[in-house]
């Protein structure tokens, strides 16, 4: 169980930080539940009640700045996804953001990336769909990252490009 004052993941709300713990007096809570209050941390106006045993949504602890410093590193290591099928790819978008796994997201981002690379050459725009998937995968990525790394969000793929720049100059030296 967490406690009051940790900062976790909370399904696509991103990084959380528990405010309290307890029973909530509203309408359609259970009286004998306990809940998580969650404040978003990006988002310090809104407030999220989750169930202490919640079994469907995903709930983890945030990962460290050790963990997000190999994950970066890591980044020309995680393979694409391919799956030329529509609905299938869309799928495997949906999935990989419910899972809230860095890891995850990243293949999903170099995936999208690479097929809006395609695109353009063959003079398409990327689609509405590809686009959408890519920036939830990103928000999410970026949100967990930059807190924490104690980084700006928006100075989030500049940190990474210039770290994986480092990383890549390192192997050829």
């Amino acid at each position: 169980m967490y406690q009051i004052n940790d900062f976790i993941i909370y399904g696509t709300h991103g990084v959380c930080r528990i405010t309290d713990i307890g029973t909530i007096s509203m309408s359609m809570a259970d009286k004998n539940r306990q809940y998580y209050t969650l404040v978003p941390y990006y988002q310090k106006e809104a407030v999220i009640y989750a169930p202490v045993d919640n079994n469907k949504t995903v709930m983890r602890p945030v990962i460290t700045k050790e963990e997000a410093k190999r994950l970066i590193e890591d980044i020309p290591n995680i393979e694409t996804v391919w799956i030329g099928n529509e609905r299938e790819r869309e799928n495997q978008y949906k999935t990989a953001i419910r899972t809230c796994e860095c890891r995850e997201l990243i293949k999903i981002i170099k995936t999208l990336y690479e097929r809006k690379q395609l695109r353009l050459q063959d003079g398409k725009k990327p689609t509405v769909v590809d686009e959408r998937y890519f920036h939830m995968a990103e928000n999410q990525l970026y949100g967990e990252l930059s807190f924490a790394l104690d980084i700006e969000r928006e100075k989030m793929a500049a940190y990474i490009a210039d770290h994986m720049t480092d990383h890549m100059a390192e192997k050829v030296d």
